[in-house]
């Protein structure tokens, strides 16, 4: 995992950010139905398009790119795919999306047979901070181990052909903003504290 700073947000949840299913989408019937020219007629962005990484197509939806900028206003976003380095070196420059975001190394030990492969990496990252990770493939042993948690803990599945949508952003948000603590308002009264869901 590369180092970098604490976060000076360090109240904001984590969001762990898997990017095939999630970003570059895959698994559509045919043709993407998003694909087009850099602009449509209309003048407004496609959806996204096809991109060229280390010799592999990738179809990159500019609509996850948008949620994920809107997300980061509520937490601190971590790349956690196996892109590991290769997200910061293409992601920025080819979707808009912040420089800078750690991102995790992920080791397959033989003991973590019957575990999610990220597991480790992602428990070790986060330490006791809350945390939301949106993936397009959990097992049972993330479920398991996102309800252990004592901290605050989202799972967040996509489907590889839509990725992350406003759904999924909408979804993420409301958890977000639920955990964190009330605010007084301008008479000093505070508001009720939410429900920290799971």
């Amino acid at each position: 995992m590369r180092a970098k700073e604490p976060s000076d947000d360090a109240h904001k949840p984590l969001l762990m950010v898997d990017i095939d299913g999630v970003i570059s989408l895959f698994g559509f019937a045919g043709p993407p139905p998003w694909a087009g020219p850099p602009a449509a007629p209309d003048g407004s962005a496609p959806e996204g398009w096809f991109h060229t990484i280390d010799g592999i197509p990738h179809f990159l939806s500019r609509a996850a790119a948008d949620h994920l900028l809107s997300l980061a206003a509520d937490f601190d976003l971590v790349w956690a795919s196996g892109w590991e380095e290769k997200a910061e070196e293409y992601l920025p420059r080819l979707l808009g999306l912040p420089s800078g975001l750690p991102f995790l190394r992920f080791e397959r030990s033989p003991d973590r047979s019957n575990a999610h492969w990220k597991l480790t990496a992602i428990e070790t990252h986060a330490g006791s901070r809350a945390l939301a990770w949106i993936d397009d493939s959990f097992n049972d042993a993330c479920r398991t181990w996102a309800s252990a948690r004592p901290e605050p803990t989202l799972l967040v599945q996509t489907a590889p052909g839509r990725g992350l949508t406003s759904v999924e952003a909408q979804r993420l948000t409301a958890w977000a903003r639920s955990l964190t603590p009330p605010r007084a308002d301008a008479s000093g009264s505070r508001a009720p504290e939410a429900t920290r869901s799971r």
